[in-house]
């Protein structure tokens, strides 16, 4: 991981904190995986909403997401740097959404949501590979949490 050039360490903080998810993004290893763990206080918290408002914030975690991405990509002279987890948090949020909360869906969701940020299925490779700014590196993971999403609703259907 590249250290910011003098040009860019006027980044403001909280676009960092925010990008790293609270400092999960600093996990010395899978910081992925650590950083996808803000998903689940926020998934509890917008899961009080009604829908109306859970879409609206679900909404504003992905565009806030782009931007976060964009800027912090920016400072650390890499797109996806591995300290930006903020598109973890955007592609879990889609993973569970409308969902009432639970623990075992919180959980579920989580692994869904890491199968796929790993394996990226087309389009997210797609997106990972040709769209080098926040735009892609958050909708690789919100396509993630879709096919997360098929995949935990599926297996609520079956077994849930």
């Amino acid at each position: 991981m590249s250290e910011p050039s003098p040009s860019n360490r006027n980044t403001p903080w909280l676009t960092l904190f925010l990008a790293s998810n609270a400092g999960l993004g600093y996990a010395p290893v899978a910081s992925g995986t650590f950083g996808t763990l803000m998903g689940i206080p926020c998934y509890y918290l917008i899961s009080r909403l009604n829908v109306p408002l859970q879409a609206l914030a679900l909404l504003a975690v992905i565009l806030l997401s782009c931007k976060i991405c964009d800027l912090a990509g920016q400072h650390y002279q890499e797109p996806d740097d591995g300290r930006i987890v903020i598109d973890e948090l955007a592609g879990y949020l889609v993973t569970t959404a409308f969902l009432p909360f639970s623990w075992g869906i919180a959980i579920a969701g989580f692994f869904c949501f890491r199968l796929f940020d790993i394996c990226k299925p087309f389009p997210a490779s797609w997106f990972d590979r040709e769209w080098k700014n926040g735009l892609g590196v958050t909708l690789d993971d919100v396509v993630a949490g879709i096919y997360a999403l098929i995949l935990l609703r599926l297996g609520l259907a079956l077994f849930g």
